[in-house]
């Protein structure tokens, strides 16, 4: 079994940690503004039902709320979402959705929690994806790359597979192609005046939309929308306020004896690496529509390493707090219960209660497969890498507390904030 060695931070570093600078990408107004209006509207999605905040949302921290969010085909937002009857989901998006916080900083160069979006110098575009160099020109870094993504799945944003003209394009594989679904979805958004305008001030007037443009701004949007670095921890390591009693100790056993900082290292938080802790797995698993199972192999899916297998990336945990739930699966409710989880990730596996799962009722679908499967769960259990360790009730609250001290309300509620309309006039997400 592999382990990670506990973090041994010498006391005067515990007092106060010391990290260099972040660097923040440079946003303009006129990108960012248009970014945001595209963000919250629905006619980038193939039913013009769903946007990028659907998922995504302030409310809830830049997530959704819940374990596995319910993409096309159902109606409402956060936990409050339901199934369509009449246009029923196929399934719960396989893993939970990420928060937004920071992806400004460059330090963020790996996207999604398998990391299979990444920055690639030795790539042609600067960007290595699954989908091949080719869909990767005109991004101009990962974090807009990544909005390809939603837009291409049934699940998420499409729509089933022929019920409209993007979803009909991405059942064909007609993606990038002339014609294809995002050609599709650009002239959509050119078609709508007050769009055109404000890419005319950014583009150049007349300039044709492409698909990349649209991605880039949104990209601008969430890099100055959701920078969250003044939280109280911030403020402590700036001189400019103490931290609270609590929130003190539990910092002291997150850089020391704890260990949390061998992973969730740095400014933000994350070493930005992969790794095998036993979490739960819960809904219908990273699978491609031809496999039957439910296994999410995490890294290894991209990397073909199986020393990677149920791997998954280190979150950064600004604003923690605000993102429940926690895990690639979303499996934990509270901050308690995902630290009770790697205390001894094995032994939590292996005694979950399903009940902290936040799981929108969907008919048909079946959410404990990996749970009720002793051979997964054996795998799981036999890929971790942490090794059990004891901390009293007392310094749990002490964690919780220091992860609490992480939260940048103003980074949090975002800096535009919700729009109360879109150019499109579709509904926005409130």
């Amino acid at each position: 079994m592999k382990w990670l060695p506990l973090a041994l931070i010498p006391l005067p570093l515990l007092a106060q940690p010391v990290f260099p600078p972040a660097e923040f990408v440079e946003t303009e107004p006129a990108r960012v503004e248009l970014g945001h209006l595209l963000f919250y509207d629905p006619i980038l999605s193939g039913n013009e039902q769903v946007a990028c905040a659907t998922c995504h949302h302030p409310r809830f921290g830049t997530s959704d709320g819940v374990s596995l969010s319910l993409g096309d085909g159902a109606n409402g937002l956060g936990p409050a979402r339901t199934a369509d009857p009449d246009n029923m989901p196929e399934q719960r998006i396989p893993r939970n959705a990420p928060a937004l916080f920071n992806l400004g900083a460059t330090e963020f160069t790996h996207m999604f929690h398998d990391g299979r979006l990444e920055a690639d110098p030795t790539r042609p575009n600067g960007i290595r994806t699954p989908l091949g160099d080719a869909m990767a020109e005109g991004f101009d870094s990962v974090l807009s790359a990544q909005a390809m993504f939603p837009v291409l799945s049934a699940d998420e944003m499409a729509g089933h597979y022929s019920e409209n003209p993007i979803s009909q394009a991405v059942r064909m594989g007609h993606l990038s192609l002339s014609g294809g679904a995002w050609d599709q979805i650009a002239a959509r958004v050119e078609a709508v005046p007050e769009h055109r305008q404000r890419f005319d001030a950014v583009l150049g007037v007349g300039e044709p939309i492409h698909f990349t443009d649209i991605s880039n701004v949104i990209a601008d949007f969430m890099r100055f929308e959701w920078r969250a670095d003044r939280s109280p921890f911030d403020l402590f390591l700036a001189g400019e306020a103490a931290l609270p009693d609590a929130a003190s100790r539990g910092m002291e056993l997150f850089y020391g004896v704890a260990g949390c900082a061998e992973c969730h290292s740095g400014r933000f938080q994350t070493d930005h690496g992969f790794h095998a802790i036993a979490m739960v797995q819960i809904g219908p698993g990273k699978a491609a529509r031809f496999e039957s199972h439910a296994r999410d192999e995490g890294r290894m899916r991209v990397t073909g390493n199986p020393d990677d297998a149920y791997a998954f990336r280190t979150p950064s945990l600004r604003n923690v707090a605000l993102t429940a739930p926690y895990g690639h699966a979303g499996a934990y409710a509270t901050l308690e219960g995902v630290i009770r989880h790697h205390l001894d990730p094995v032994g939590s596996l292996y005694a979950y209660d399903r009940s902290q799962a936040v799981l929108a009722e969907l008919p048909g679908v079946e959410d404990w497969r990996i749970l009720d499967d002793p051979e997964e769960m054996a795998a799981i259990a036999a890929a971790n890498e942490l090794m059990p360790m004891e901390l009293s009730d007392a310094e749990i609250a002490d964690l919780v507390a220091f992860l609490q001290a992480l939260t940048d309300h103003s980074g949090a509620d975002g800096r535009l904030g919700v729009p109360s309309t879109v150019p499109s006039g579709l509904p926005v997400d409130q």
